[in-house]
């Protein structure tokens, strides 16, 4: 099995769920993690929650959004104004190849609000471009320190998919 985690992350918390689904991954076969580069990324958050919000798309360095070599997609996105962040919407909408491949979503979060709709657009997209098993899971801010809890979470959306 060949997996990619592509993730974007703003403060690192993402990133950290991110880097431990790979190490997950790595154990059942080849994996590799890749972030999401925005190039018109403002450092104000609240200008990033209002794009995210209205459902903006950013411009990303990435060059490829091919996944035909991959067996396992994950992304993941921090919550934004209940919904992806702006590179996330990105790469949805220029991903390319998901036909028959199964997909985790992932979120992480500070308060709760627009957790379900943020995860349900993301899995609704790759659904859309053909993705076939689908699962997802969240991680609150104050729970991603928790390291048995982060595991168990990530397991789950393997078993759920049929990886174990």
């Amino acid at each position: 099995m060949k997996s990619i985690v592509i993730y974007y992350s703003y403060t690192g918390n993402t990133k950290k769920i991110a880097e431990k689904l790979l190490d997950i991954l790595k154990q059942k076969g080849e994996a590799e993690i890749h972030r999401l580069s925005p190039t018109d990324e403002s450092n104000n958050f609240f200008a990033q929650a209002i794009r995210a919000f209205a459902g903006k798309k950013a411009t990303l360095s990435n060059k490829s959004f091919d996944l035909s070599n991959y067996d396992l997609i994950c992304l993941g996105s921090p919550v934004w104004a209940f919904a992806p962040t702006p590179a996330i919407n990105t790469f949805l909408d220029k991903c390319q190849n998901l036909d028959g491949k199964d997909a985790i979503c992932f979120t992480t979060y500070h308060s709760g609000a627009g957790v379900k709709k943020c995860a349900n657009t993301m899995i609704n997209e790759l659904k859309k471009k053909g993705a076939f098993k689908l699962a997802s899971f969240n991680i609150q801010q104050m729970k991603i320190a928790d390291t048995d809890f982060v595991e168990t979470t990530i397991q789950k959306a393997l078993q759920d998919i049929g990886i174990s």
